[in-house]
């Protein structure tokens, strides 16, 4: 019982963090380029992961993944951090950030799908009504309430927050082909995306004074949304007896950080965007327990 109360400690630790962060993304691309923003929280991230691997003496470990998986934990590295947040921070920098973050949300079907080709999953019918259900939420929200017209806020930003699912969702389904000690694995893909960022930086917009607000908050987004909040969700899933319990507090993380986006960000949350992710969260919960529904039939 102890080791449960931890958990969800450490699990509510956790979405309270990742509540946080669409607000500090769109702070911190008032200051920042995407890609700018992306370099200094990754810096960030691999100087804390490399702290904590110093602390958990694991150091002699990360010269060994790398020799045994190198082509991989390239690929990987591509995917995220590289790929993953370049287009999404793209996605924050056109979209209100209430829109973004909700779409960003829908990862978790898109998950579901790309494992049917690529684990070898089958597709169960509440999968097709909880994507049926997410996408119109998706589309209320993008339309700002008129999903008839087809007037996105913006058309490309829209499609760049969906496309992060996919990147985002690559990552995981190959990540589970690794079984490595998961902050050596996180730490090793940062690493070898590092120069990748600095190469794409340099090509596109080369490298430039940064205004010190934004490194703040580049800071912050290295820290809670690419790092330490990982681990604490790695420890609260370790401790927990369900998973399941655990999994479902982080739909609790989009209602706290349309609070934060409101008096943060100065953004009006428009009713829309709350039907929207109603629907989102509706459609993930059948997504999760549609199964139970059929059972019981």
């Amino acid at each position: 019982m102890k080791n449960q109360k931890l958990s969800y400690l450490y699990a509510l630790i956790a979405v309270f963090l990742w509540s946080t962060v669409a607000s500090a993304f769109k702070l911190s691309l008032e200051y920042l380029s995407p890609i700018q923003l992306v370099l200094y929280a990754v810096i960030t991230s691999i100087i804390i992961l490399f702290m904590i691997l110093l602390y958990q003496k694991k150091l002699n470990k990360i010269l060994e993944h790398f020799k045994r998986r190198f082509l991989f934990i390239l690929f990987l590295g591509i995917l995220n951090p590289f790929l993953m947040y370049i287009v999404l921070f793209q996605a924050y920098d056109l979209l209100p950030v209430q829109e973004a973050q909700t779409i960003n949300y829908t990862w978790a079907l898109t998950l579901t799908y790309l494992s049917i080709p690529l684990l070898k999953q089958k597709l169960k019918i509440e999968d097709f009504f909880a994507g049926l259900i997410c996408y119109v939420g998706v589309l209320i929200i993008a339309t700002k309430g008129d999903p008839f017209s087809l007037d996105f806020t913006n058309s490309y930003g829209v499609f760049l927050a969906l496309l992060s699912t996919i990147f985002w969702s690559l990552y995981w389904i190959y990540n589970t082909k690794i079984k490595a000690d998961p902050v050596i694995g996180l730490f090793c893909n940062f690493l070898i995306a590092l120069p990748l960022i600095a190469i794409y930086i340099y090509f596109t917009e080369g490298f430039s004074i940064p205004d010190i607000k934004g490194i703040y908050g580049a800071v912050y987004v290295g820290l809670f949304e690419m790092s330490i909040t990982f681990l604490f969700w790695l420890k609260a899933m370790s401790l927990t007896s369900s998973t399941t319990k655990i999994a479902n507090l982080i739909f609790i993380a989009p209602f706290i950080s349309l609070i934060f986006i409101y008096f943060i960000v100065k953004e009006t949350i428009l009713l829309s965007t709350i039907v929207g992710l109603c629907l989102i969260i509706f459609g993930l919960f059948i997504q999760q327990f549609g199964h139970l529904i059929y059972t019981k039939k």
